[in-house]
């Protein structure tokens, strides 16, 4: 039995799909302006886990993940400049040169950090006739008024508006700092905006209203509703989609259909660097890219995200993260001297099944890796479970599992040779020497029970 934390209800549910044996999960993607930091790729590493827990468990899941090329305001609530206009203006390209590097770019950070691609990125920037179709039936229903800027939904029109983060209207509307302009109340939103007038955007479209572009909101309710149709299983995003986004995509999809988006709601919790905000101002927003530039092993920094459950908040710091990578290292080098897979053992992998299903309990998982391999076990059966158990958890062990590592002959007179420098205390030699088995392509680290020898 699955068990899943639904944010709609606030507890642990068993985890039914719609269809049997059929999952249908739509996850918020990147608005593709910028690089995605440490903390956006906290988020996908959880969709991640979850697809790999459901597939592990013989369910079939059909993954979409939007991508957001077009209406993504700077701020939430309506105001503030387009990103995609802002990115233009600071690289001087076009917003579709910047969509496709930065798509490209939040795609290789998928593949290093061994996440499994989405099946479906559709781009909002494809999908206009489906939004535009969709802010029509909310028109026609009743939940959309024209201003002068824009046509937006009535959050008054809907007496559950607010059921997901659990707040009244009236509790947003004293919480919501904007501008109204012609708003009818603080929490309506745009569904579509007018291009200004005399100006020209390199990204707007004819509509029924006049030229402009869709909101933020509109294409995750379009989109899912066209590739998922709803209701469908699952819907993820952080915990900052809660209050506004997928409010807003819950008031449209009801407001348009009559019906829920989607049955189960999962979010991930915020990521805090040295205990505090990321920010590029504090010089403490960090890509994959800036990771690897450090020496890091991308799979280092999906090792720690682990170690913390996904609703938690977790604290990165460079010491953190060399704890991760250590912890990684000492679980591939350890692997790599066990035997050819053999039958497995049974009863840790239930219990790491068991982790794992009672929603995501990636902590717990990792702890029992570590008992297996600390197991009085044969080596060939803690080999078939540890790659069993690593079909969740993504760390490519694969690649290290009964993988000795080959030391040619030259290499191991080396080790031996500064073994006996360092027994007589000759350590010019003893460094001279590493450095030869270093320019060979190895790694000597130094033990209390000797030399260990490891591949570069």
């Amino acid at each position: 039995m699955i068990r899943l934390y639904n944010t709609l209800t606030r507890q642990k549910e068993e985890f039914k799909p719609i269809h049997e044996g059929k999952v249908s999960l739509y996850a918020c993607g990147p608005t593709v302006y910028w690089f995605a930091h440490i903390g956006n790729v906290r988020r996908y590493v959880f969709d991640d886990i979850l697809r790999r827990v459901l597939e592990f468990n013989g369910l079939e899941v059909k993954h979409v993940m939007n991508i957001t090329d077009v209406g993504h305001l700077t701020g939430d609530m309506d105001e503030g400049e387009d990103k995609m206009i802002v990115a233009m203006r600071r690289e001087g390209k076009t917003a579709h040169e910047i969509a496709k590097f930065y798509t490209d770019a939040f795609l290789q950070d998928v593949d290093r950090l061994n996440i499994r691609r989405a099946n479906i990125y559709p781009k909002a920037t494809d999908h206009i006739p489906e939004q535009i179709e969709m802010i029509k039936h909310l028109e026609k229903n009743g939940y959309a008024y024209r201003t002068s800027d824009g046509i937006y939904f009535d959050t008054s029109k809907l007496e559950n508006y607010g059921r997901l983060s659990q707040q009244r209207s009236e509790e947003k509307k004293a919480g919501a700092r904007v501008e109204m302009g012609e708003k009818r109340h603080a929490t309506d939103f745009a569904l579509w905006r007018f291009s200004g007038m005399g100006s020209i955007r390199e990204m707007e479209w004819e509509s029924p209203w006049g030229v402009g572009f869709p909101g933020w909101h509109i294409e995750c309710s379009a989109m899912s509703m066209k590739y998922l149709d709803v209701p469908f299983d699952i819907h993820t995003g952080g915990v900052d989609h809660i209050a506004v986004h997928h409010e807003n995509e819950i008031a449209q999809t009801q407001g348009a259909e009559g019906i829920l988006e989607a049955n189960f709601w999962m979010h991930s919790e915020f990521l805090t660097v040295d205990n505090g905000k990321m920010s590029k101002s504090l010089g403490n927003l960090y890509t994959i890219d800036d990771l690897i530039a450090k020496g890091y092993d991308p799979l280092a920094y999906r090792y720690f995200v682990l170690s913390a459950h996904y609703r938690s908040k977790i604290n990165f710091t460079f010491e953190a993260l060399d704890a991760a990578q250590n912890a990684l290292t000492k679980l591939r080098e350890t692997v790599r001297d066990w035997d050819e897979p053999d039958v497995g053992c049974a009863e840790l992998e239930e219990k790491f099944l068991a982790a794992m299903n009672d929603d995501l309990g990636t902590p717990q998982a990792l702890a029992i890796v570590w008992e297996l391999v600390n197991a009085d076990l044969p080596t060939g059966a803690k080999a078939e479970s540890i790659l069993r158990m690593d079909q969740v958890l993504g760390l490519r062990l694969k690649e290290y599992v009964a993988h000795r590592v080959q030391v040619p002959s030259v290499v191991q007179d080396l080790v031996e040779q500064r073994e006996e420098a360092r027994n007589a205390k000759d350590w010019k030699r003893s460094d001279e020497l590493r450095k030869q088995i270093e320019i060979l392509g190895f790694l000597v680290e130094d033990t209390p029970g000797g030399s260990h020898i490891k591949k570069f």
